[in-house]
């Protein structure tokens, strides 16, 4: 941890529960809103901005929009002129583009960055949205035979796991579950106001219907609108000069893309005792610059969970378990706030909701709230570092994050 670290000095969820669309509203308010709620958060004027960066993935696809840097500037008239990005990663879309305000910060090149993720999906219905997302597969060339295409291509890395370790679909849907039981006290969470009891985590047909392959209704994140935004400064900013309790320091991240073939990645990794080891180099990166040694280190993780399996595959990802071994923190009870390492105390991606571009903000900013305090009743006890894990595809591109004070 050093004294030039970049700052995070505010942010912004909006409601992931809400369906714009019937709201009769559009990507335009759902930007205006993540804009001028981050900006107010961050108790700074838009003058104060010197480069935007937007991460969305799919917006031509769901909304017919493309060209979305500009549309902080469409909706905010005081950002004219401001020079703005939109960065397209999948999943991992926000990721981008908070590395790309880090790296015009640290560069010299402005000191104060508006980022900011959107995505609108639920202008369709549920199985167009799933042929949507599916751009972001190596099209044509995998996943052919599939009805929902993430489904499909996350049941192989189950399918993967229990090949070499053992896999038991309980100890997935009890993720579901504690995920689920998070999000219940988050405000902003999709799932907050959903009914569900023990059969919907658990072999019961009805109550929690296979998807694809192993993967049932309890495994999938759904389709949601939503957007997120912080601002981050550089540490010679007035802003920085602020009480150290209101911002937080991006002390660590890490950042790889591979190939977009699943079955190449899994091929890869024939040899190694991790399924899918970039991830794991991933998060050693981020330690790494962070200057810790573990994840010991740490006082919780928000993981992208866009599927059981992958919030099983970062426990021992994250060295929270031996490779293979994630079942037994999930049985120990460690993933659970108040545990020896909580895991998604917001109810992550499952529970919260998965709207692609903004998530990997979603994530940076409930690490922020986490470590100044501000997580309400998703509050972790003494919270004072936090790592977040955000992947695009099927891990084809893959960054992590460290904050701290």
């Amino acid at each position: 941890m050093t004294a030039d670290t970049i700052r995070v000095i505010g942010g912004y969820q909006t409601d992931f529960a809400r369906n714009l669309t019937r709201e009769g509203l559009d990507i335009a308010d759902l930007v205006r809103e993540v804009v001028e709620g981050t900006l107010a958060d961050a108790e700074l004027d838009a003058e104060a901005i010197g480069v935007v960066h937007v991460g969305n993935a799919f917006g031509q696809l769901f909304t017919g929009q493309g060209h979305l840097g500009a549309m902080p500037a469409s909706v905010l008239p005081d950002l004219w002129g401001v020079p703005a990005t939109r960065h397209e990663g999948a999943c991992a879309s926000g990721s981008l583009a908070l590395l790309a305000a880090m790296a015009d910060l640290e560069s010299g090149r402005y000191d104060c960055a508006l980022v900011i993720g959107a995505e609108l999906e639920k202008t369709v219905p549920t199985e167009v949205g799933a042929r949507h997302m599916g751009a972001a597969t190596w099209v044509g060339r995998e996943g052919e035979d599939a009805k929902f295409i993430w489904p499909y291509m996350f049941d192989q890395i189950a399918d993967e796991y229990d090949r070499r370790f053992g896999l038991d679909d309980r100890h997935l849907w009890a993720i579901a579950e504690l995920n689920a039981r998070n999000a219940g006290r988050n405000p902003l969470a999709q799932t907050r106001h959903w009914h569900r009891d023990a059969a919907s985590f658990s072999s019961d047909l009805v109550a929690n219907p296979p998807v694809e392959g192993r993967l049932r209704k309890a495994d999938c994140g759904p389709i949601t609108d939503g957007a997120a935004g912080v601002v981050l400064v550089r540490p010679d900013h007035p802003a920085a000069q602020r009480s150290p309790a209101v911002q937080s320091r991006i002390l660590g991240w890490g950042h790889r893309t591979v190939g977009l073939s699943l079955a190449d990645k899994l091929s890869r990794s024939s040899g190694d005792k991790y399924v899918l080891p970039h991830v794991r180099d991933t998060i050693n990166d981020a330690f790494t610059r962070a200057g810790i040694t573990d994840v010991g280190d740490l006082d919780l993780i928000e993981t992208h969970d866009c599927f059981t399996i992958s919030e099983y595959l970062a426990i021992d990802h994250f060295g929270i378990t031996a490779p293979g071994e994630s079942w037994r923190a999930v049985e120990e009870g460690d993933l659970e706030i108040g545990g020896r390492i909580p895991v998604n105390p917001s109810g992550g991606l499952l529970g919260v909701g998965h709207p692609v571009g903004a998530t990997g903000i979603r994530m940076l900013f409930d690490c922020h709230r986490q470590v100044t305090g501000r997580a309400d009743a998703n509050q972790v006890e003494g919270a004072h570092r936090a790592a977040m894990l955000n992947i695009g595809g099927s891990t084809a591109t893959t960054a992590s994050f460290i904050l701290g004070h």
